[in-house]
């Protein structure tokens, strides 16, 4: 894949800022590469990067639109596919990791042919994978899991990873979603992949390495997530981990998009996890918690962190406000 900068990030009619996390992860770990942001009527989301419209997008240098939208469903509207085409016409390439395909839309596929452009279709795999075998494999993996949805599993990822070279640790970030494959260049959408190859998808991402090597894999979904448990649960046997990090968000009164499902509870989510994950790896084991405080002022974010730890006996972060050094201190 090379989708060229600089970046619009497109954010359509988001309905709120978490609709927008795609665009968010971007602008946050490529920052150099992000030009402004395009908001239709009624979008709730703001990055706080430059607003343009797709005209002075074009007139000012970007190359390529990033819809940075994952909305319910993965859905091309009316409405966005004025705007994409209308950035092909200006002489854009469009970049998009919804399950719908940029491909598939008559309208840009005729734009981008009659321009010279290209769609990037970044959730679909262009190769095809082996069911799981679950046989051992020597290199050692960290998995973020999560409470549920949206609660900060790639963010995690990502700072774990940086964290481990800023250490000159031996370590890949493996993109397992739409946002993570956007910023490192590589990895697979599991949540785009057959049911029956998600777990062979996730060996592939994550195969045999030096013994002292970490992957550090990006979570999806929750285990108690009724419409995505399936692919946490792939993941999870797939990547064979050595090391969980559970990641949460505590101000939510209920699974994300499920109103009639409460949250479960920490404990409870680890020792599921840590319950299915042995089955390919008996050793497993969760080293700590990823809190995101963002909706708690200061003190109520401190307080929660020391309960959770006095509670689970594991250090919990937040790790925008604490940064992640304290959960690459306790890795194996």
């Amino acid at each position: 894949m090379a989708i060229d900068p600089p970046y619009l990030l497109f954010l359509g009619d988001a309905a709120d800022e978490l609709a927008a996390k795609t665009a968010r992860g971007v602008a946050h770990w490529r920052p150099d590469r992000c030009l402004g942001q395009v908001r239709l009527p009624g979008c709730k989301a703001d990055l706080g990067l430059p607003d343009k419209t797709i005209d002075q997008g074009a007139a000012e240098g970007a190359r390529s639109v990033v819809v940075g939208v994952a909305n319910r469903g993965g859905v091309i509207s009316e409405a966005w596919t004025d705007a994409l085409e209308r950035a092909l016409d200006a002489g854009m390439d469009v970049a998009a990791g919804l399950h719908a395909r940029l491909n598939d839309v008559p309208r840009l596929a005729e734009a981008a042919a009659r321009n010279g452009r290209r769609l990037h279709d970044v959730r679909h795999p262009t190769r095809q994978f082996s069911v799981a075998d679950g046989k051992t494999r020597p290199g050692k993996r960290l998995l973020t899991v999560g409470t549920d949805c949206s609660v900060g599993k790639m963010y995690t990822s990502l700072a774990l990873d940086a964290e481990l070279k800023r250490r000159e640790v031996d370590a890949d970030f493996r993109a397992t979603g739409q946002t993570g494959i956007l910023i490192c260049g590589e990895g697979v959408s599991v949540d785009a992949v057959v049911a029956d190859f998600i777990s062979g998808a996730a060996e592939w991402l994550t195969p045999a390495n030096e013994p002292d090597h970490w992957d550090v894999v990006e979570g999806q979904g929750s285990l108690f997530h009724v419409s995505f448990a399936g692919v946490s649960l792939g993941l999870l046997h797939g990547s064979q981990p050595d090391a969980l990090v559970l990641c949460h968000e505590p101000t939510r009164e209920h699974m994300r998009g499920l109103p009639t499902y409460g949250l479960p509870t920490l404990a409870d989510t680890i020792a599921r996890n840590e319950e299915l994950a042995r089955l390919t790896n008996p050793a497993v084991a969760t080293v700590g918690v990823a809190v995101n405080t963002a909706a708690m002022d200061a003190g109520a974010a401190r307080r929660y962190l020391r309960e959770t730890e006095d509670a689970l006996g594991l250090p919990a972060v937040d790790p925008v406000r604490d940064g992640v050094a304290r959960l690459v201190d306790v890795l194996p």
